[in-house]
Formats: structure tokens, sequence, C-alpha cells
């Protein structure tokens, strides 16, 4: 009865008590669907030990039966949570975020024909579920909960017309002069966020293909309330909640993070909660920690949170050989402290840009990373803003250099994502790029970071020792397995330690620190410099030490201080 009444009490703050029989009808929906489907709850803080894999199905092997057929791989690289980019039923404009229907998979990722029924498709995600499943694998999926397709039921019943009961799905006007604060997120690819249909105008924060939802209309609320329960009735583990800072809008604001904003996103975890508890819900807010943190409420609103900002600093340290970005970016003055069961999300790539969004970085910071990593012009992405590029080609298909990036990321606080092919240093597909500014009539150089993967040449690339693809997976494979085994990872606190040169200063160019979990320790010495470095540590070393990849730390006794070849790392069990 608890989440009942926080269900009504948010209700009561968003709408107050003119719609209370809406109300009442979505707790009689809620209490019934708990009682028909009788799911079992998941394991507390489960996210806290994840490794995320992320893919695209179509990308990764053509559809679900491919997928399952790649799930032994999958479980042998060390990762133990799937997260499936956008599945759902799209007419494919924006890489599936421009939803068309929220209760069906695509028919083609599930090779299947539109005239195949319902309940086929869903024994058939079903079972893909369940092979997962067997395997130790949690899945979870994106579902766009800020803005639909143009294509959508509700939006083709909204566009006819302001008597349509489907209209304040919406937000219509007569003109562009609402909202007038709110950033242009797509700029050098749209022109404004109102998108003209006959006489009137629609709002949208992204494509102007993908209009924005109205949740000042409680339909909306419940009908996506209603949409994740489907899908936690299905057997998913969890949500990504794309867009979630834009939900709310309101005039004279720049429509982000507002106040309206966080209790639709209590009221989803409260409705998650009720019917299973510990389904996640992570929060995709491109904002400044500060914001981010705010997504996590009490312990009440988002389980977890991307953390933006340290993944372009992860960058720029490399660039800087210094580890200065980093530690300043985990300082608790920029990155807060967070509720006890909440956990940040850390990558180094996705399937977006290297995004240096000014909401997170600085001007002189976005210009040096952009100047450093944007090897091609064709790369840039936003006007500068971004950097549309593979790991791989980002590090100039260093194995060594892609190797320290992941170190870094995942031994520092936080549940990591490997995005799909950068364990084996997938490159820019610029064939794939062409096609699909073919096929969408937009410019998106974030096709360049997707592109399927060609399983018969891999085979061949790893049977190849010398091969870019072969060096990068010994080296990601053993680092993601040697992380799984070590709760410290997910869960422990980090102490930083200062690297001496031989005259008592600070030697910067290595990023020293001790990761802590109950009587778990684990020191990290990772060499961000291209050349070799001496230093000493306020720890005392031991000549024997050998890290956990079999690798003989370099001591002078004498001198009391270590050796450490270019973009070498070590992991030390203490």
């Amino acid at each position: 009865m608890k989440k009942l009444n926080t269900l009504k009490q948010i209700w009561h703050q968003l709408y107050g008590k003119k719609h209370d029989d809406q109300l009442n009808d979505f707790l009689e929906y809620l209490k019934e669907f708990k009682k028909r489907r009788v799911i079992k709850d998941q394991e507390s803080e489960w996210y806290k030990d994840a490794i995320v894999y992320s893919l695209y199905v179509d990308l990764f092997n053509n559809d679900f039966n491919g997928l399952t057929d790649k799930l032994d791989y999958i479980q042998n690289l060390g990762v133990n949570c799937l997260w499936l980019l956008p599945i759902l039923d799209s007419p494919m404009r924006d890489a599936g975020f421009d939803i068309r229907q929220y209760t069906k998979v695509r028919d083609e990722l599930l090779g299947m024909k539109a005239s195949d029924s319902d309940r086929e498709k869903r024994f058939a995600f079903r079972g893909f579920l369940n092979e997962a499943h067997k395997r130790g694998l949690r899945v979870i999926f994106d579902i766009a909960i800020n803005h639909t397709s143009d294509q959508h039921p509700w939006f083709q019943e909204s566009r006819k017309g302001s008597e349509n009961p489907y209209r304040d799905y919406y937000i219509w006007n007569k003109d562009t002069n609402r909202y007038t604060e709110t950033r242009l997120l797509f700029k050098g690819m749209e022109t404004s966020n109102w998108e003209q249909d006959g006489d009137c105008y629609y709002f949208h924060r992204f494509f102007g293909f993908q209009p924005d939802l109205n949740y000042r209309n409680p339909k909306v609320l419940t009908e996506m309330s209603g949409n994740l329960l489907f899908w936690l009735g299905e057997g998913v583990d969890g949500f990504r909640a794309d867009a979630i800072p834009y939900l709310w809008k309101q005039e004279n604001t720049n429509c982000e993070n507002l106040d309206e904003t966080h209790l639709i996103v209590k009221f989803f975890r409260a409705a998650l909660d009720y019917v299973r508890p510990n389904t996640l819900l992570l929060a995709e807010a491109c904002q400044k920690p500060t914001e981010v943190v705010k997504y996590f409420g009490d312990g009440d609103e988002c389980h977890a949170g991307y953390h933006f900002p340290l993944m372009p600093q992860m960058f720029k340290a490399m660039a800087m050989q210094s580890n200065k970005p980093i530690r300043k970016t985990l300082r608790k003055k920029v990155t807060p402290k967070i509720p006890e069961s909440t956990q940040w999300f850390t990558f180094l790539r996705c399937h977006d840009e290297l995004s240096l969004e000014l909401v997170y970085v600085s001007e002189k910071d976005r210009a040096y990373i952009h100047k450093n990593y944007c090897h091609k012009p064709e790369w840039d992405f936003r006007e500068g803003e971004g950097i549309s590029a593979r790991l791989s080609e980002l590090m100039q298909r260093n194995p060594d250099k892609i190797a320290l990036a992941y170190s870094i990321m995942l031994t520092l606080p936080g549940t990591p994502i490997i995005y799909y092919g950068d364990e084996f240093g997938k490159l820019n597909d610029e064939t794939y790029y062409n096609e699909k500014i073919k096929e969408t009539g937009k410019d998106d150089t974030r096709f360049l970071v997707r592109g399927k993967i060609d399983w018969g040449q891999l085979k061949k690339d790893l049977k190849d020792k010398e091969s870019l693809s072969s060096k990068v997976s010994d080296k990601i494979s053993k680092q993601i397995k040697k992380r799984k085994k070590y709760k410290a990872f997910g869960r422990g606190s980090i102490f930083w330690i200062d690297a001496k040169n031989l005259n008592g200063s600070d030697n910067n160019h290595v990023l020293v620190y001790i990761r802590k979990w109950k009587s778990q320790r684990i020191l990290i010495i990772q060499n961000l410099s291209d050349q070799t470095q001496t230093f000493g540590l306020n720890i005392l070393p031991e000549i024997s030490w050998i890290d956990m990849f079999g690798n003989k730390a370099k001591y002078n006794e004498k001198e009391q201080a270590m050796t450490m070849n270019p973009f070498e790392y070590l992991w030390v069990k203490l």
C-alpha cells in the first residue's frame, strides 16, 4: 500500500485532484497487473556488480536468432548484462529512437513476418530472454519516454485537429512563440524546436519527426507507465530511460530538469517497484553531475545514471598525459555523493558521438578535446560539440592506448559499459554511414560508429596475432574477466595515491588509486604518458609485486622507485 500512496501523492502534486478518476483507474490496473503476473523479485543492487554490453541486435548479428547464437560469445567475454539499443517498432529514421509502437518488437528483429500473430512474436522474444537468463545475462533496453515517432498512432490522430482526443498527447501551437528559451539540441541538423504541420506547429527537442509527448496530460503518464509495465511483465530486467531531462515543459524556462520531470520519474519508479522491486531504471541525462545526481532522488527515482562528464575527462587525461582531469572530476565538489543504493554508469564510447556538450564541459575543454581527437573533419558532430568515431579510431588504432583507456574505465567507480565491437577494436563504418544518409536524408555522422560485425572476417582477424583485432581482444577480454571477480570495482571506495618524481615533485603522468571493499584492496597504477616514467609512491611496494595479468612491477629497491613503460597499467591485489 505504501507504493500506491506514493503514486497518489505524486499524482496530486502534478495534476491536483481533478483527474482522480484516471488515477483510480490506473491504480486498479496496477493491482490487477501484479496479481495476474507473479514476477520474481530481482536481487537488490544487482546493477552494482554488472558489466554491461551494449549492442544493436541487427548490427550485431542480424536478428534475435543471430544474437541468441552469440550469447556464448558475450558470456565468455565476461559481461553479465545486455543493453539492447532500440528494438521497438519504428520507421527507423533515428536508429529506432523514433518509436511507432511501444508494445511491439520490430518484426525483422524477431525474424518474423508482419502477418505472424502478436502471441507468436511475444513468445519469440521471451525465448531470447530465457536463453540470456540461463547464461546469467540480465537484459535491459532503450525506451524513449520524451517523444515518439511521427508515425505513432497517437500522433497520427493528434494531427487531425484540435478536437481530436489525442491532440493533447503532444504540444501544438499556432506559432513558434512558446518555449523560446529552450536550446536547440541538434545544431547543424535542425533549425528549430517547432515543426509545421498544416496550419499549426508541434514541439520537438530532437529531430522534427520525433514530436515530444505532453506530460501535462495525465493520460500520457498512465499510458507510458503501462508501456513500462508491459515489458516488465514480459521478463525484461530494466530500462534505459532515453532523454529523461526534457519531459516537462514550462514557459520562461529552458525546459530541462524541471521539478515536474522528477515527479514523473518518481511515478515511474514507484509503479515499477510496486510490481517488481529492483527493476533497473537508468537515467540518460546528458547534464552536469550536480543535475544528474538529482535523478537519483532520495533513492526513489533512477537506480543509476550515466556519468557523462567523466567520459570526456578520461579522453582529456590521456591527451594531456595527466591524471588531473580525472581526479578533479571525481572530487565531491564536481561529482556529488549519491544515495547508497544508487550507482554511476561509466563508458568510453556508445552508439552516439563522443559528446562534448557545453552543459558539462567548458568551452576550453570542448575545444581541446575536439582538437586532439577529431582526427578527420568528417567526424565532427553538432558543430564541434561532439566527435563521431569509434574508440580505436580516437586512439589512432594503437592497441596499448585502447587497453589503457579500458583499464581506466573498468577500475574507476561505477558500472562499466562496453560498446559492441570495441572489445576487438572495431573501426568506423563509412559504408554503413553512407547507406544511412541515403535512407534517412540526414547527414548524421553518428552512423559512423555503428555498422555491422563481419563475424567471418573477425574470426580470421582473431587468429592473426598481429592484427589490431587480436591485440585489442586479448587485452580487453583479460581486463573484463578480472574485473568481474572483484566487487571492489563496482561497490568499493576509492583512495587516491600521489606518484612522486625522484626530486619529490608530483608526477601527474601516473594515475594511481586503491579500490577498497570489505577485505578487498586493489592497487591500480597507470602510466598515461607515451614516455617511460620513474616514480615513487607513498605506499611501500614489494619487490615481488606481480599484478593480476602476470606482469611484474619494475621496482628499484635502492631508489625506492618504480618504472613503467608508456601506457602500461598494473592491477595489484594487496
